[in-house]
């Protein structure tokens, strides 16, 4: 896989101070942000774009929750880093992603509206995560998700899984139990 990759730069943050590098994988441009130092088992958070929950506090899913409980984590564990993928609305872009969300309000699941446009339930990839952890040497990873396709698509790192669990809302609920009964999530 031909990556480009930027230097690295502070960010300094509400949740603390990071590091902060792109990785050019084509026309998508990924993100890290990470803690000054790793450990040799840095606690990892793998997360795909989601302008309406990261950017606007959307409730509609538990996007920006889980992004903002996993940077206060890894500051706190001082070892750790958010891979911010470009994949927004399950890799079926933003327009799709909005055209589906219409398909919801008129009462479809995430899973069905996908599908009603065409689309596979899930579109997402995760080789250039690997490709990554390849650059900064790590081997062996704390991931914290609860969808297991991400944990079976890393093939060069031993992964240990850590829950990373959110409160439903009443707007969120039915979007967390098509996530448990038709992508396999592992939540209560």
């Amino acid at each position: 896989m031909d990556l480009t990759i930027s230097k690295e730069a502070k960010l300094p943050s509400k949740y603390g101070n990071f590091v902060i590098q792109a990785f050019k994988e084509g026309h998508k441009e990924h993100l890290v942000v990470r803690t000054p130092q790793l450990t040799k088992t840095p606690t990892i958070r793998i997360h795909s774009e989601c302008v309406t929950g990261d950017v606007f506090g959307s409730i509609k899913c538990d996007c920006g929750f889980q992004i903002s409980k996993a940077l206060k984590f890894i500051k706190s564990q001082e070892s750790g880093m958010i891979i911010y993928l470009r994949q927004e609305g399950r890799d079926i872009g933003l327009v799709n992603k909005i055209n589906a969300y219409a398909l919801q309000d008129e009462g479809h699941d995430t899973v069905e509206a996908n599908r009603l446009l065409g689309f596979a339930e899930d579109e997402r990839s995760y080789e250039v995560v690997d490709e990554i952890f390849k650059h900064y040497g790590i081997k062996e990873i704390n991931l914290m998700s609860n969808n297991p396709r991400k944990l079976e698509g890393l093939k060069c790192v031993k992964v240990n899984r850590v829950p990373i669990q959110i409160e439903a809302c009443d707007t969120n609920e039915g979007y967390l139990k098509t996530k448990k009964e038709k992508l396999g999530h592992l939540l209560k």
